[in-house]
């Protein structure tokens, strides 16, 4: 009995492991770029379109890996799939380093969001099969980690372009070298562990056609669409706004978009066992609301409370990995596929929200006049007004989600 509870802690230990630092390096190669792009831009005479392009296709590339990680899984199994996303982002890291002509560069790239694709969908079932016990707290507590490490990466990143050994500056190829060797870390625990749910016969997963007969799954990938639209256009307009509707310098207006994310990372941390004590419905339709309400006043109360663009990240924060809790607990057979169907609808949200939000703000600024300073501010704050209704979308979707589960007393 004592070798066998021995075992299971640490096998567990191993998992957490194998989770938690699989979401650091997953924040990490996610938010290092920030101070890489301009550099990467002036290296290979990059124009806007172009970089542009390249964003796009890396994004495609993330959006490829999540629709097929599932059906991976179910052939190799999650160890190897994790293991292997790790790897591949480890592989794009030495290939960036050796990157010296475009092709070479733009291919690695695109390797590296193939493997952050496959490495997100890996952690949320990782997370789904062994977070039996507390999943709420547990679900938001390891993507928590996801939120510290995206604080830190753009400062870490900035440190080690300047760093010189023998001489030779690191510069943007060898900082992401050595950040994305950090996927080797969580490989280790992942090879060294075992992962429950590999051993469920096809026959007993709930297939895709049965999930797709479920109004609640329907629900939950507009809850997460809208949550996550909220979630991470803040951090592409936030700095964007305050630079522009108040004029404030570049440092100021960073800085809180720094405490965002600190919000961001501490209700992750530290919100999570309310999602377990209320139940993760309410919490969906409670957390979005708050945001949503901070949003709106932040906009209309003006530059005295702005502090509430930062503030409204603690709610919206909470929404993806209650919604995967949620998945975990109404799917214990199907959590693979249905994971990986509502994230893949997700990224495909994010980018039509974030061109609503830029065509929102063109189409204000010029009805009160393109080249004024009303025109601007008009502009901004529609196009940030975008951000608030779909937080407040993301509360209205869960109120329907809540009576349809009522209905059925299915309510979770």
């Amino acid at each position: 009995m004592a070798n066998d509870k021995k075992t299971f802690n640490r096998t567990y230990a191993f998992q957490l492991a194998t989770v938690f630092l699989g979401f650091i390096v997953f924040g990490i190669s996610e938010n290092i770029k920030g101070p890489a792009i301009p550099r990467i831009q002036f290296d290979f005479h990059l124009s806007e379109s172009q970089l542009g392009t390249l964003l796009s296709l890396n994004a495609l590339g993330y959006l490829l890996a999540c629709s097929f990680t599932a059906y991976l899984t179910g052939k190799w199994g999650i160890k190897i799939v994790t293991a292997t996303a790790l790897g591949l982002m480890a592989l794009s890291g030495v290939l960036i380093f050796f990157s010296h002509h475009y092709a070479l560069f733009s291919g690695s790239y695109f390797l590296m969001y193939i493997g952050n694709g496959m490495l997100e969908i890996g952690l949320a079932i990782l997370g789904a099969r062994i977070f039996v016990k507390n999943t709420g707290m547990m679900m938001n507590l390891s993507h928590g980690f996801y939120g510290l490490s995206s604080t830190v990466a753009p400062l870490m990143a900035s440190g080690l372009m300047k760093l010189h050994i023998n001489g030779h500056a690191l510069d943007w190829r060898g900082m992401y070298l050595i950040m994305l060797m950090l996927s080797l870390l969580p490989i280790i625990f992942a090879v060294l562990s075992s992962f429950p749910g590999d051993d469920i016969h096809p026959a007993d997963r709930i297939p895709l056609k049965t999930l797709l007969r479920d109004p609640a799954l329907w629900l939950m990938v507009l809850i997460l669409s809208f949550g996550v639209v909220s979630e991470l256009a803040v951090g592409g307009w936030l700095v964007n706004f305050l630079e522009k509707a108040y004029a404030w310098e570049g440092v100021k207006a960073s800085g809180m978009l720094s405490v965002f994310f600190l919000c961001f990372a501490l209700a992750r941390l530290l919100l999570g066992p309310v999602t377990d004590k209320i139940g993760f419905t309410l919490s969906l339709i409670l957390f979005s609301a708050f945001s949503a309400v901070c949003t709106f006043i932040a906009i209309f109360g003006g530059e005295p409370f702005a502090y509430l663009f930062a503030v409204s990240d603690a709610g919206i924060a909470m929404i993806y990995p209650t919604v995967m809790a949620f998945i975990a607990r109404r799917y214990p057979t199907g959590s693979d596929t249905a994971i990986t169907f509502t994230v893949t609808l997700m990224g495909l949200g994010s980018v039509i929200g974030n061109y609503l939000i830029g065509g929102v703000i063109e189409a204000v600024k010029r009805h009160f006049g393109s080249g004024t300073a009303l025109g601007l501010l008009r502009g901004l704050q529609a196009g940030y007004g975008v951000i608030g209704i779909c937080a407040a979308l993301s509360s209205i979707s869960g109120i329907l989600l809540i009576l349809y589960l009522r209905r059925r007393k299915e309510v979770i």
